[in-house]
């Protein structure tokens, strides 16, 4: 599956984890995984309902989630923050 972050996720993660490597290395770590199979148990992914239905989400750390959704094999990543940040 092809991967792609949309100007929204790339403006929101700079903001919100650029000034935390330790976030940055997480990110890296679990994008490989996800790149390499989106069904890892470790990533914890799930869809979403509500506003957010059709979305999909997965795990960086405890509290912080990648949002996305997929189109033509494409999975386009939304957003990402904490928990009540996304959510």
């Amino acid at each position: 599956m092809k991967i792609e972050a949309t100007n929204a996720f790339i403006k929101i993660f700079k903001k919100r984890f650029s000034h935390n490597p330790k976030i940055h290395k997480k990110y890296e770590e679990r994008f490989k995984r996800f790149a390499l199979d989106p069904t890892d148990s470790l990533l914890f992914d799930h869809e979403l309902t509500g506003k957010l239905k059709g979305h999909r989400a997965f795990s960086i750390t405890g509290d912080i989630r990648v949002i996305y959704y997929i189109h033509k094999n494409t999975a386009y990543f939304v957003d990402i923050g904490t928990h009540n940040q996304v959510y």
